[in-house]
């Protein structure tokens, strides 16, 4: 759900205002600038200073100016500027933008009124009750305090003819443009007063709701008529929908299992805040059978379906109208403690990947693909990915309708996940894209969703090898993959499945490492583009990808010859290496730069040890190289 579906510029563009300094106050916020330059937000020479200053408080300071100046000179592309910080690439690294769009989203952001706002609004009932002439007194005496008001007003350069108007009379005073503006922004609560965000002018028309870890803008009529009234990723759910798509299905009312700031639907319907139209086959009381009953047609099913949720939400009633509503909400008490109540696996809700094993074949079980035991390939092993069903059949040679005994994750049969409700699966009906695919998605299935050399899968379009599952970006794969190739429909291999299918012909006999390191570069670049890419796949937290004189202020002045994969890369593409030993030679200085660098820090000290002996190894399985005998 996008907070910018039903908040104008006004209402971001105060937001704004109000979280400048916060915003400023990011640690390096060099991956920010960069964002903002990548949206054509921030003048090239301003991006240049500001990203080339050392001093915390000086960087703070350029970055507020670049945020101000957005503000005044940029405000009509605020929209731009919240859809670009949002994404959660950017989110993930900066814990404060995370905290600032949760506050769109639910609505808890208050937008504080300037105190002589406040105070006009006060006295405005004292003003009704003035006299002409009294009126006119009390407007000369106020008449410095509206000036000052002026001036901290965004609209400078409108002073003159305000102050004019101001004085002219009353009525310029209680102009509608004004006040709506005013209290849009302005929070309708008192002081005391529940936070019940469905009350607010803000959400006239749409309100955040939740389903699961699912979000969506509802929309008031929409419901009200019956339609479609949930957008989610820009698309149009009826309720069932939206609780099918969060996996929350089996709660059988989506009154209930949908909710608005932790209420459920069913309270502000039976409150009066939202109206409901019927929808067919929302509620149902119990399974139907998979195969429809012969003295029932289909539609006197989905309207005995509307009177179960009719007659379940008439009990509702009744007992509410006996007492306050938390009777009515007792049902969902208990539906939250069943979902609380679950083995120890519930602290893993939060993983997205599972190492699991079956038999002698291991794999990596993926969260979003999982939709059944038969739907969805959502385990990846070294060669596919694979339904549970799949993956257990390939694993004991077998067919098998236990996959949920078979499969183990920490020793433990990944049912355990099932009964935690980490892992769910979708209902027989479901239409998603993983249990309905048409031939396209089945294609995409096939292939990894990220790009294995740097772990993204946005913004570009991935090209997919036919052999192995991994995805590249055109610029990540060793060669580059031009546009050429793109438009050819034959069949592509990655270099990996190109060295995977050569190495048995490549060298036969062993080499000495000199031998190989001596070695022109042009003869084996097959086997340095494979070691590099075998490097930047291994190095799954990105750590020695990219320049870390851009991140670690004082790394230049303690490494003077900084190196990373990138670099190599772009000197292997452009053949700027003449033998083996120079591209060798360059990976070994990322890893010498590392454990200088890092001489206090045992955790980055490890990795750099790691993928070093890593390639140290990957380097002699593909020259060959004979093992040194210890005399």
């Amino acid at each position: 759900m996008d907070p910018m579906d039903w908040l104008d510029n006004e209402e971001l563009l105060r937001f704004f205002h109000c979280h400048k300094t916060e915003m400023s106050c990011l640690e390096r916020p060099h991956t920010f600038l960069d964002q903002l330059r990548d949206h054509d937000l921030i003048a090239e020479d301003k991006y240049k200073k500001v990203r080339r200053m050392k001093s915390k408080d000086n960087m703070r300071k350029g970055l507020y100016e670049i945020l101000d100046l957005l503000e005044k000179k940029q405000s009509q592309r605020i929209k731009t500027f919240w859809s670009c910080i949002f994404k959660e690439t950017i989110m993930n690294q900066y814990p404060t933008l995370r905290l600032l769009h949760k506050s769109l989203m639910d609505g808890s952001f208050h937008f504080e009124v300037p105190e002589s706002v406040e105070k006009e609004e006060a006295d405005e009932g004292k003003r009704k009750e003035l006299s002409e002439d009294e009126e006119e007194g009390e407007k000369k005496q106020k008449s410095s305090v509206k000036k000052k008001r002026k001036l901290r007003s965004s609209s400078e350069r409108d002073n003159d003819d305000d102050e004019e108007e101001e004085q002219a009379g009353p009525s310029s005073q209680f102009t509608p443009r004004k006040k709506s503006k005013k209290l849009c922004f302005s929070s309708p609560l008192k002081k005391g007063e529940k936070n019940d965000i469905w009350t607010w002018p803000i959400y006239k028309l749409q309100l955040p709701v939740t389903c699961g870890d699912r979000d969506g803008a509802l929309n008031r009529h929409r419901l009200a008529e019956g339609e479609k009234c949930i957008m989610v990723d820009k698309k149009w759910l009826t309720p069932n929908e939206f609780e099918r798509y969060a996996g929350k299905q089996s709660h059988k009312n989506w009154k209930l299992s949908i909710k608005c700031m932790g209420t459920p639907l069913a309270k502000l319907i039976q409150e009066g805040h939202l109206k409901a139209g019927k929808y067919k086959g929302g509620c149902k009381k119990a399974k139907q059978p998979l195969f429809p009953s012969d003295h029932l047609t289909g539609s006197e099913r989905e309207e005995d379906e509307e009177e179960d949720c009719d007659l379940d939400m008439e009990e509702q009633d009744s007992s509410s109208s006996r007492g306050s509503f938390t009777d009515v909400t007792d049902g969902v008490g208990e539906l939250e403690e069943q979902t609380e109540q679950q083995p120890e696996a519930s602290n893993d809700s939060g993983r997205k990947v599972f190492k699991v094993t079956c038999g002698a074949l291991a794999g990596t079980l993926h969260k979003k693909r999982f939709a059944s035991g038969t739907c969805g390939k959502s385990i990846r092993t070294e060669t596919s990915w694979m339904t549970p069903v799949e993956f257990v059949n390939k694993a004991l040679c077998q067919t098998s309708g236990c996959w949920r005994k078979d499969i183990k994750w920490e020793g433990e049969p990944i049912g355990v996940l099932l009964e935690a409700k980490i892992l769910e699966s979708h209902s027989l009906l479901c239409i998603c894209k993983l249990c309905r695919p048409d031939c396209k998605d089945l294609e995409n299935q096939k292939n990894d969703d990220e790009c294995s050399i740097c772990k993204t899968g946005d913004e570009e379009e991935l090209v997919v090898c036919d052999h192995c599952p991994r995805s590249f970006h055109q610029k990540c794969h060793l060669p580059h993959i031009e546009d050429t190739m793109l438009g050819d429909d034959s069949l592509w291999m990655c270099t990996f499945c190109v060295f995977g299918t050569t190495k048995g012909w490549l060298y036969m006999d062993e080499l000495e490492r000199e031998a190989a390191m001596s070695r022109q570069i042009s003869r084996c670049m097959l086997q340095c583009q494979y070691l590099l890419l075998y490097l930047g796949d291994a190095d799954e937290e990105q750590l020695f990808a990219t320049n870390p004189c851009l991140y670690l202020l004082d790394y230049s002045r303690r490494i003077t010859t900084p190196m990373w994969l990138g670099k190599v890369a772009d000197k292997l593409q452009k053949q700027l290496y003449q033998t083996v030993g120079e591209f060798v030679s360059d990976i070994q200085l990322i890893f010498t730069n590392c454990a200088t660098y890092n001489r206090d820090k045992a955790e980055f000290l490890a990795m750099g040890s790691r993928l070093k002996n890593l390639f140290d190894k990957e380097f002699n399985n593909v020259f060959n190289i004979k093992e040194e005998t210890v005399e």
